[in-house]
């Protein structure tokens, strides 16, 4: 695996120093969408001289090589994302987690008519629960 992080590193023009490489391990496959706070309490377990700061520095390098986006998708809590594909999201509203949805599972109208505004990017935010199993 370190390989293959080692040579996804370079193609994006980072240079792969151990820290790197042990945080990109970890963010590149998270399917949760871990704040830096989450990132630095995971790694620091197998990498215990692993700053916060390093941790920090490290995934905004990785938001800026476009390895990784940065989401704000709820009130004070910024994560990150290895999907750097065209997609939306669900948020549970019991568990906090959030899903990934498929870009092409919801169907966006009309924002061309966003007349006053030229639009580069948008995703829908979805907040939910999860249905009651249903007996049988």
């Amino acid at each position: 695996m370190t390989r293959e992080i080692v040579e996804r590193l370079r193609k994006h023009g980072i240079r792969p120093s151990a820290q790197r490489v042990a945080v990109a391990e970890y963010v590149l496959q998270a399917d949760d969408h871990p704040s830096a706070d989450q990132v630095w309490n995971t790694v620091k377990r197998s990498f215990p001289m692993l700053s916060r700061a390093t941790t920090y520095n490290t995934l905004n390098l990785f938001v800026g090589k476009g390895l990784l986006r940065q989401l704000d998708l709820t009130e004070g809590r910024v994560v990150f994302d290895p999907n750097t594909e065209r997609h939306h999201h669900l948020i549970d509203d019991d568990t906090k987690r959030i899903y990934d949805i498929p870009w092409h599972s919801l169907e966006v109208r009309n924002v061309e008519e966003l007349a006053d505004f030229d639009i580069d990017e948008y995703q829908v935010v979805l907040r939910g629960k999860k249905k009651a199993q249903s007996p049988d």
